[in-house]
């Protein structure tokens, strides 16, 4: 009983460290003990323990501008080595969609209040759609945002999209995209018509990844042929999400 009960609370203070990372990564300035005990529902002093032994592994560190305490740069290493893991993963489905279609397929992260784009397989037609490896697209009116939004838990959306809306002084109806993200989490799909860019429509669809950060794979194409080909895209980019699933699930 003894190695059970000691094996229980390992697992337990794993789970406490990862929740205290995850609030740590997405806090967008350092964060102070208090801060964080409020944000995972621990008692600061666990709080403190737990953050002393993540800072001897450089998992966490104490900002330099005297902001609290920040994800360090061993936790960069391995969220370098984890992209380039999902990018060599995805490559194959991005070349078969992509063939399937004869459009661009993307593979983008969220990241913070973007979608960055990791990969790209241009389409074979001459009038096609091109983004840099590296950029960074806004959630509310692109496909691969949308429904990285429609993943997240509704508050997490909803405090995203309003600032990313006052940001950018963009007039929205917060019901209206509400119903539209409710449509998305019922389908798996978004739809950009030509909200981010005139001239280029596209479809996406979401999925975490082994470590719990949020993905997008879509198929942009030029808005002039967009409904001519919608159902093929469609039909090609939900395959796309059967295998990226199994794929997930290994």
């Amino acid at each position: 009983m003894a190695r059970d009960d000691a094996s229980k609370n390992g697992i337990q203070v794993i789970a406490r460290a990862a929740r205290i990372l995850r609030a740590l990564r997405e806090a967008q300035t350092g964060m102070s003990l208090g801060q964080i005990a409020d944000i995972v529902g621990l008692p600061r002093s666990t709080v403190q323990r737990i953050v002393g032994a993540l800072q001897e592994e450089r998992l966490v560190i104490a900002s330099l501008q005297g902001g609290g305490l920040r994800i360090g740069p061993e936790m960069q290493s391995f969220a370098n080595a984890a992209r380039y893991n999902i990018v060599e993963s995805c490559r194959l489905l991005l070349t078969e969609l992509s063939q399937e279609t004869g459009e661009t397929s993307d593979l983008s992260v969220l990241r913070g209040a973007g979608m960055i784009f990791l990969d790209q397989v241009p389409g074979t037609h001459r009038l096609r759609t091109v983004s840099s490896v590296g950029e960074v697209f806004p959630l509310t009116t692109t496909a691969n945002g949308k429904v990285c939004l429609a993943l997240l838990p509704p508050e997490r959306a909803q405090a995203l999209a309003r600032a990313e809306w006052d940001r950018r002084g963009m007039s929205v109806d917060p019901e209206a995209f509400e119903v539209e993200l409710a449509e998305v989490r019922e389908t798996g799909l978004a739809y950009d018509r030509n909200d981010h860019t005139e001239g280029i429509s596209a479809i996406g669809i979401g999925f975490h990844d082994w470590s719990g950060d949020l993905h997008a794979i879509s198929v942009p194409v030029p808005s002039s042929r967009f409904c001519a080909i919608e159902k093929r895209v469609r039909n090609a980019i939900l395959k796309t999400r059967a295998h990226v699933t199994k794929l997930m699930e290994r």
